[in-house]
């Protein structure tokens, strides 16, 4: 059976801009991309007509590949002033000659819409409350759409970035999923693969997991988006795994749609946490 983000990502989404509309402030999201990394500019315009389609205020800010650190850190610490300003999105990855740590760490956890400031993270890892990456959180979403058991299963993860792997990891834990870790330079990967009901792929590479490497009945989730001669396909060989799968993501149509309609909630998440605080200030 199909795991249809796309169908679940537009139920998501309907219910954001309803939100949008009954909330008389201007919620703003502010994002920074460095370079012209095609990928990313794929990426930030999808994020961009997401914002509009909603009503949320897209605010980008479009550097040179040879901006200094500097300049990209007085963006974000006037973004971080601005209290119209709900939401700071650093697109990754970042020239070389940027510290991606150091950036990400100056955006104000609060408006940390990707969840990867060391707070957010921090706080995930011990199982408070915080602003969770949209990739894994969506992910999850979908699971829970599907009545998709996670209670006692092994699930294995294959990818081990802060974006996606290992927050995904942490997430699965806390529904009390047996997990492993792997990545590309696991030794054995196939008998680790073989074993899982939950197989969770983000290694960034075409067809990776191919149709010996899944057990019967599993759950495949395909998180990876790659081009291949003009075409998109993600790190799990889909026709060769389909029929072994009894629940599979397409690519795309599958983790990509979610992972958008999990950022627009985060937004939202940001903006209701600010307006909080700033309730609570007022009534001291």
């Amino acid at each position: 059976m199909i795991l249809d983000g796309k169908k679940a990502a537009e139920i998501i989404t309907k219910k954001i801009a309803d939100e949008v509309a009954l909330i008389k402030d201007t919620i703003t999201l502010a994002l920074i991309l460095v370079g012209e990394n095609p990928a990313s500019q794929v990426y930030v315009r999808n994020k961009q007509k997401a914002c509009i389609e909603v009503g949320i205020n897209f605010q980008g800010y479009f550097l040179d590949a040879n901006v200094p650190q500097k300049e990209v850190l007085a963006i974000i610490e006037k973004c971080n002033a601005d209290p119209k300003v709900h939401g700071i999105l650093v697109q990754m990855p970042l020239p070389s000659h940027i510290d991606a740590n150091v950036v990400l760490n100056a955006i104000n956890p609060v408006k940390d819409v990707d969840g990867l400031t060391v707070v957010n993270q921090g706080k995930l890892m011990n199982n408070q409350d915080c602003i969770v990456p949209a990739t894994p959180k969506g992910v999850m979403t979908l699971l829970q759409r599907y009545f998709i058991e996670i209670a006692g299963k092994n699930a294995v993860v294959i990818g081990r970035s802060k974006l996606v792997g290992k927050p995904l990891a942490l997430l699965l834990l806390d529904k009390n999923a047996t997990v492993t870790i792997a990545h590309s330079k696991t030794v054995n990967l196939k008998e680790i693969t073989k074993r899982a009901d939950l197989l969770f792929v983000a290694v960034g590479i075409p067809k990776y997991i191919t149709a010996d490497m899944v057990k019967k009945d599993a759950v495949v989730v395909d998180v990876g988006i790659n081009k291949v001669e003009g075409h998109i396909v993600g790190d799990v060989d889909f026709e060769a795994v389909k029929d072994i799968a009894s629940y599979i993501t397409p690519v795309p149509k599958g983790v990509g749609p979610m992972t958008i309609a999990t950022l627009l909630e985060n937004i939202l998440d940001c903006y209701h946490r600010q307006t909080a605080a700033v309730k609570e200030e007022t009534k001291e």
